[in-house]
């Protein structure tokens, strides 16, 4: 928690500030007479959640709003299936919140540390053809404005503008509540397994049909993908969770522990990777169990990263991933960290990296303690040429000038940013980077 003083800094340790002033809004109306304060002093606010932004989104010179107290759930209405939360709520709370009422949220991301506020601004997906990211389960939200009034979206309330607000960047104004169209609460029969990576990429688009949600993952200097295929099943169905100790082992000991351990040696003797990696794949990932929906897609993490991911058109995934292997391969690079690949239906939000088509990403990692610059770089302009929209909350070097042509509604959020915040209360360093000043 950042006090007054403190050096604020995001999860993945890439940004940092020392804000002038921090403050704990516990209730919209105090959230209101910050904004107002704030702009009484000439101030700029932002609010932040669980900083597991990689980018500088987040970051508040000015008035920091640290959201931490404003979580819990408004209503729901167990007949329509929606749900409202106060906006700093963190994922892994939801599903408590939402079991009275045989809830769940339709899809998730593979990490639930994020508050839901900044899950929907920098557009956190999971994976799944038929599905879209988390943004595009919002039917309502109510914002405080640059003047301290309350703006609500919803089906009955400028209802036009729902598409630019669900995904807004934090650049229109503080979310405050949410409200999330959930469905019946479900099972998930979760197989992750060890394949040949040549045979998956060959049957890749049968594989990501077949499946309610299909991902792999890469290990370079090894020719295994690490697949995870996720069935859904009614709540009625039988649960087959892991054993504790199982589970404790692989995503503790294993995935975390001795990860961590691989990390730190490979940066001090990158020669060891491929041998690390090969080690890896032979000890993740292969395993067959059926739980609730939020224990399957959530794990774990607490090997500091730092992560670039592009969201392509889903017809390109296959070129684009080759070209990436290529690469790693003539530039005699030691990557540690595995490349995931995940899938997303198209949807109509105006800045989601799915908008307008149906899109597979693209994501890769290194250890915080490395630096990415050039392994990033080289990626990004091969994910450029392949049509690739940069996920707003992960690594990359694009500006405004470069993502007005990637997003056809670029030009309306912009404009609907100088009308609800026309003096750039709510703008940033990196928000001038990539929307303009």
């Amino acid at each position: 928690m950042t006090r007054p003083g403190d050096r604020w800094q995001n999860w993945g340790r890439s940004a940092s500030v020392r804000p002038q002033l921090v403050e704990f809004p516990a209730s919209t109306a105090a959230v209101q007479r910050s904004v107002r304060a704030a702009a009484a002093r000439g101030m700029r606010v932002k609010a932040i959640g669980a900083g597991h932004s990689f980018t500088g989104i987040a970051v508040a010179p000015g008035v920091l709003l640290d959201l931490s107290d404003l979580t819990g759930l408004v209503g729901a209405d167990r007949r329509t299936g929606r749900v409202t939360l106060r906006a700093g709520t963190r994922l892994h709370q939801i599903p408590r919140l939402l079991a009275p009422y045989g809830l769940a949220m339709p899809n998730l991301g593979d990490i639930d540390r994020q508050s839901i506020a900044g899950a929907l601004s920098t557009g956190t997906h999971g994976t799944g053809a038929r599905f879209g990211g988390i943004a595009t389960q919002v039917v309502g939200v109510t914002l405080v404005t640059a003047d301290g009034e309350l703006l609500r979206v919803d089906d009955e309330h400028d209802a036009d503008l729902l598409p630019a607000v669900a995904l807004g960047l934090g650049a229109l104004g503080i979310l405050v509540e949410v409200t999330l169209q959930c469905v019946p609460a479900f099972l998930l029969h979760a197989v992750e397994a060890p394949e040949a990576l040549d045979e998956v990429l060959d049957g890749l688009e049968d594989r990501v049909a077949a499946a309610d949600h299909f991902e792999f993952y890469w290990f370079a200097h090894t020719d295994r993908a690490m697949t995870k295929t996720n069935t859904r099943l009614p709540e009625s169905a039988v649960r087959r969770p892991l054993p504790r100790i199982g589970k404790w082992v692989d995503d503790v000991v294993i995935g975390n522990g001795l990860h961590q351990i691989a990390c730190s040696v490979a940066r001090t003797v990158p020669a060891t990777i491929p041998a690390i990696n090969r080690a890896s794949v032979r000890l993740w990932g292969d395993r067959e169990f059926t739980d609730l929906s939020h224990r399957v897609f959530a794990t774990e993490r607490s090997v500091r990263f730092r992560e670039m991911e592009y969201a392509l058109p889903a017809e390109n995934v296959r070129a684009a991933f080759d070209a990436l292997r290529a690469l790693v391969a003539d530039r005699g690079w030691r990557i540690s960290f595995p490349v995931e690949v995940r899938f997303a239906a198209a949807d109509d939000l105006w800045l989601s990296t799915a908008s307008g088509r149906a899109s597979a990403y693209i994501a890769v990692h290194r250890y915080w303690r490395e630096d990415p610059t050039e392994y990033f770089h080289a990626v990004e302009q091969i994910m450029l040429g392949f049509g690739g929209r940069p996920h707003w909350g992960k690594m990359h070097t694009l500006d405004a000038a470069a993502l007005r042509d990637r997003y056809p509604r670029f030009g309306d959020f912009v404009a609907l940013r100088d009308r609800l915040d026309p003096a750039r209360m709510f703008a940033n360093r990196h928000l001038d980077r990539i929307l303009g000043e």
